[in-house]
């Protein structure tokens, strides 16, 4: 258990050095290096654009390590007290249904009463998971796109902190990338290699 332990460390690590080139990437965006308050319509809609792509490579990243683990292995976790495969496949997919979306003002998607959704986050069938995974990115997408920059220029109140457009990106971005680490040393300690990887 020890070894297992031991690769996911690296592997999380390792996962780490990608997410900081990534927020490399956001804090390149023009008009964000300087330390503004407040942001342009134009550098918000650079933001959009920037924070969009990612969410298209982090959605085919977390479909394709969907696609590669077995039905056998979606109940799998490394030890009891964290979450198992399809738990962070959910997870993924709950972000976009829910947390990103509303993150910048945009909608939530209707996913019936509290214990209609809470039961979505327990599904462990294969063909359900991902089925929600392409739902939740695909409405995460939709509702970012439908936004007006301009009404992205200030800050929100965001999990209890101000944040401005590119605060909540970074933040939003940070976490996915941890939870698709996450999933490639469950790939790694199950034998698994991810897709892109082959």
């Amino acid at each position: 258990m020890s070894r297992h332990l031991s690769l996911v460390a690296r592997l999380l690590v390792r996962h780490a050095f990608t997410a900081a080139a990534v927020t490399s990437v956001f804090v390149s965006v023009p008009a964000l290096a300087g330390a503004q308050e407040v942001m342009t319509k134009e550098s918000v809609a650079s933001l959009k654009a920037s924070f969009a792509a990612d969410l298209d490579t982090l959605h085919q990243k977390f479909l394709g390590l969907a696609q590669a683990f077995p039905q056998d292995k979606y109940t799998w976790r490394p030890m009891e007290g964290v979450r198992s495969v399809s738990e962070v496949l959910m997870l993924a997919a709950f972000e976009g249904y829910s947390f990103i979306p509303t993150s910048f003002g945009a909608k939530a998607a209707d996913l019936g009463s509290r214990e209609e959704a809470a039961k979505l986050r327990t599904l462990s069938d294969k063909t359900q998971v991902i089925e929600h995974l392409n739902k939740g990115f695909a409405h995460a997408k939709k509702e970012l796109e439908a936004l007006d920059p301009a009404t992205l220029t200030g800050k929100r109140k965001v999990m209890g902190q101000d944040r401005s457009a590119a605060d909540v990106a970074l933040f939003i971005g940070g976490d996915l990338h941890e939870h698709l680490g996450q999933l490639i040393a469950y790939a790694r300690m199950n034998h698994i290699v991810p897709p892109w990887s082959k």
